[in-house]
C-alpha cells in the first residue's frame, strides 16, 4: 500500500528499468503536474529524495531534474531488485518537499489532501518497503552476466541471460544461484534498435528481410508484433521493451532487429544493454505533450537514447538530412554512419574522407560506402519501396537499413538483392505505403500517424501527372494535444482534397468521447479553405473506406491512413477483394 495520499500533485510515478532519457541505468522518475516549478521546490526534492537513497544503503548518484513545459521529471538511480520502493521515495520526497516549501498556497492542508508522512515515520515506511521487495541473488547474477559480457533480460515475472539461440530464463521469484547458471551455453546474438518518428517499421522490415536473406532466422518486434522468420509468434503493438524480449527470448532466432518507439524509452528504458547498431530515422512534431516531451529537440534526445546500448564497436546510423538529430549526434561519443537522400551531402562526403559509413543517392543509384569500398547497391527507381523514385521518405528509409546490414556485416550483394525486391508483394510491408489500381483509380493505404508521414503519402499519391479528385480518409488518435490535430488538418488541406471522410480510430481514443477528434479536424479543414460540403463524418473506419470508395470515379486517387492492425486487415481484405471480382469505380460494392 501507497504511503501517500490519493489526490496528489504529478502525474505519472515509474519505474525505470534499462538505460534512458536521464541514466544509463535502472531507477525511478517522477512527472510534477499542476505546480510552478522553483529552484526551492527542486532543492528540496533533491535533498530528501538523497536522504531516504542513503538511509537505504543506496548508491549515492546525483538526483537528475529534467524542467521542461509543463513542470519538470525528476529522477534518481535505484537498485534493479528495489525500484517499487524507489518510486514510493521518489513521490515522499516530492510530496514532503510541497508541504514544508508550499504550505497553504497549494492546499496540502485542505481537504482531502493531508500532509507528507513526517520524515521519521516514511523512512521507517521505505525501510521495510524496500527491504521486503529486496532480492539479494540478483545483483549478483548481474554482476555475473556482465562480467561474461552477457545482456539480462528483466520484466515483472521472467529473469533471462543471453539472448535467442543463448537465451535461459528462469522464473523471477526463483532465481538461480551464480555457480547453477549454465555460464558457457549463454551468449548473445547481433541486435539492431530502430527509432525514429517515421519509418521506423519499414525499416525494421526491411533490416529484418536482409538478415533473414543472410541466412539467418530473423526475429523482429514493431507495431504490429513479435515475427520470427516473417512468422507473427504475437499480434499487437509490441514496439516496446516487452516486444524487444519476447523476440530475444525466442531460442531460434540468431538475429533481433527491434522497433523502439518513444514511448517505451520513456515509460521504462531500453530493453538491452547492449546493441551492435541503432537507427534513427527522423523527428517530426509528433506525441508532444507526453512525459514532459513539447519540441523536437526534446524529442530527439528520447530516440538518441539508442546510442547508450552502443559500445565502441557499434554504429549509431543517423539521418544527415535531420538537422536536429544532427545537431545532437555531433555531441555523443559513438561512431556515426550517416545517410542522406544526396550522397554529396557534406556529412556524406566528410564521413567518406574518413573511412566512415555512408549511404545515399548519386545519379539515381543508392551507394553504400564502408571501410573505404564503395558499393553500388543499384538504381533507386526500380526499388519497389521507393516507389519508382517517388517515395523520397522511404528512399530514406532504405539507406538507413542498408547502413545497418553492413554494420551486422550483411554482404552488399544481399543488400541490394533484397532492396530490389522487398515492396513488390503487399505482404512485405503491410499498412505501409500499399497500394492498389482499379481501372485508372489508385488507392493508398499507409500509416501515416502524424503531420510529416502524411505530408509524404500524399505527395506520392499525387505524384502522377493527370489524376483525378483526391479523397482522403482522415483520423487521429486522442492522446495528440489539440494543435497537432489541427496541424495534420492543415497539411491534408494543403493537397486541396475534393473529399474528406473523418473517422475515429478504434482503440486509439484515450480518453476523447466519440467524434470529438473529428470535430477538431473538421474545424481546422474549414479554416484551411477547404469546402464545408467536401467533409464527410463516418466514424467507423471501413465504413468511411466504403464511402469514400463509393464516392470515386475512375482516375482519382484515394488516400486511407489506417492505423490499427484489426483495420488495416479489414481495409485490406476489402480492397482485395474488389481487386480479385474486377470492380471499377462508379459501379456497386458488394455487401458487408
Amino acid at each position: 500500500m501507497s504511503i501517500l495520499p490519493a489526490a496528489l500533485p504529478f502525474d505519472d510515478s515509474r519505474r525505470l528499468t534499462g538505460c534512458n532519457l536521464y541514466f544509463d541505468g535502472a531507477g525511478a522518475v517522477l512527472e510534477t503536474v499542476g505546480v510552478a516549478i522553483d529552484d526551492a521546490l527542486l532543492e528540496g526534492w533533491r535533498t530528501r529524495s538523497a536522504l531516504a537513497c542513503h538511509a537505504l544503503g543506496w548508491a549515492d548518484a546525483p538526483p537528475v531534474v529534467r524542467r521542461h513545459a509543463s513542470g519538470a521529471a525528476l529522477a534518481f538511480e535505484a537498485p534493479i531488485d528495489q525500484l517499487f520502493s524507489a518510486t514510493e521515495v521518489n513521490e515522499w520526497a516530492w510530496l514532503a518537499t510541497l508541504a514544508v516549501v508550499l504550505a497553504m498556497d497549494v492546499g496540502l492542508h485542505a481537504p482531502g489532501h493531508p500532509a507528507a508522512w513526517d520524515e521519521a515515520s516514511a523512512l521507517h515506511t521505505l525501510r521495510a518497503s524496500a527491504a521486503a521487495e529486496r532480492r539479494p541473488e540478483l545483483p549478483v547474477l548481474l554482476q555475473a552476466a556482465e562480467a561474461h559480457g552477457l545482456t539480462v533480460l528483466i520484466d515483472d515475472e521472467v529473469f533471462s541471460i543471453g539472448e535467442g539461440t543463448g537465451v535461459r530464463s528462469w522464473p523471477l521469484k526463483n532465481l538461480p544461484a551464480v555457480d547453477a547458471v549454465p555460464w558457457p551455453t549463454l551468449h548473445d546474438i547481433p541486435v539492431a534498435l530502430v527509432t525514429g518518428s517515421n519509418g521506423k517499421t519499414t525499416t525494421v522490415r526491411l533490416l529484418a528481410a536482409m538478415a533473414h536473406a543472410h541466412g539467418w532466422h530473423a526475429g523482429h518486434s514493431c507495431t504490429d508484433g513479435v515475427f520470427v522468420d516473417g512468422r507473427a509468434i504475437d499480434s499487437g503493438d509490441f514496439s516496446g521493451p516487452a516486444g524487444a524480449r519476447e523476440v530475444l527470448r525466442q531460442p531460434q532466432v540468431e538475429v533481433a532487429v527491434l522497433e523502439t518507439a518513444r514511448g517505451g524509452i520513456l515509460r521504462r528504458g531500453l530493453a538491452v544493454q547492449h546493441a551492435n547498431v541503432a537507427v534513427v530515422t527522423n523527428v517530426s512534431d509528433d506525441h508532444f505533450g507526453e512525459y514532459g516531451i513539447h519540441d523536437l529537440d526534446g524529442l530527439a534526445t528520447v530516440k538518441l537514447t539508442v546510442a547508450c546500448a552502443l559500445g565502441a564497436d557499434g554504429l549509431l546510423v543517423v539521418n544527415a538530412d535531420d538537422a536536429v538529430l544532427v545537431r545532437q549526434a555531433a555531441a555523443l561519443s559513438v561512431p556515426l554512419g550517416w545517410f542522406a537522400l544526396d550522397d554529396a551531402h557534406p556529412l556524406l562526403r566528410a564521413g567518406r574522407e574518413q573511412r566512415g559509413s555512408t549511404c545515399g543517392v548519386h545519379d539515381g543509384r543508392l551507394h553504400l560506402f564502408q571501410h573505404g569500398v564503395d558499393h553500388d547497391l543499384g538504381v533507386v527507381a526500380q526499388m519497389p519501396l521507393s516507389f519508382a523514385g517517388s517515395a523520397g521518405y522511404n528512399i530514406a528509409n532504405i539507406a538507413a537499413a542498408a547502413l545497418a546490414a553492413a554494420a551486422l556485416r550483411i554482404p552488399a550483394d544481399t543488400i541490394a538483392s533484397v532492396l530490389a525486391r522487398f515492396g513488390s508483394a503487399h505482404a512485405d510491408n503491410p499498412g505501409r505505403l500499399q497500394h492498389w489500381r482499379f481501372g485508372a483509380l489508385q488507392v493508398f493505404v499507409d500509416y501515416a500517424h502524424n503531420p510529416e508521414g502524411l505530408r509524404g503519402l500524399l505527395g506520392v499519391a499525387t505524384a502522377s501527372p493527370g489524376h483525378g479528385r483526391l479523397g482522403l480518409v482522415l483520423g487521429q488518435a486522442g492522446n495528440r494535444e489539440n494543435a497537432d490535430i489541427r496541424e495534420l488538418a492543415a497539411v491534408a488541406a494543403g493537397f486541396q482534397p475534393q473529399r474528406v471522410v473523418l473517422k475515429d480510430i478504434d482503440g486509439f481514443m484515450r480518453g476523447r468521447v466519440a467524434g470529438e477528434v473529428a470535430g477538431i479536424l473538421r474545424d481546422a479543414l474549414v479554416h484551411n479553405a477547404v469546402p464545408v460540403e467536401a467533409i464527410v463524418e463516418c466514424l467507423d473506419e471501413l465504413d468511411a473506406v466504403r464511402g469514400l470508395l463509393a464516392w470515386a470515379r475512375d482516375a482519382d486517387v484515394l488516400v486511407l491512413p489506417t492505423h490499427g492492425v484489426q483495420a488495416r486487415q479489414a481495409v485490406v481484405e476489402l480492397l482485395d477483394g474488389l481487386q480479385a471480382t474486377g470492380w471499377s469505380a462508379g459501379t456497386a460494392l458488394p455487401e458487408n
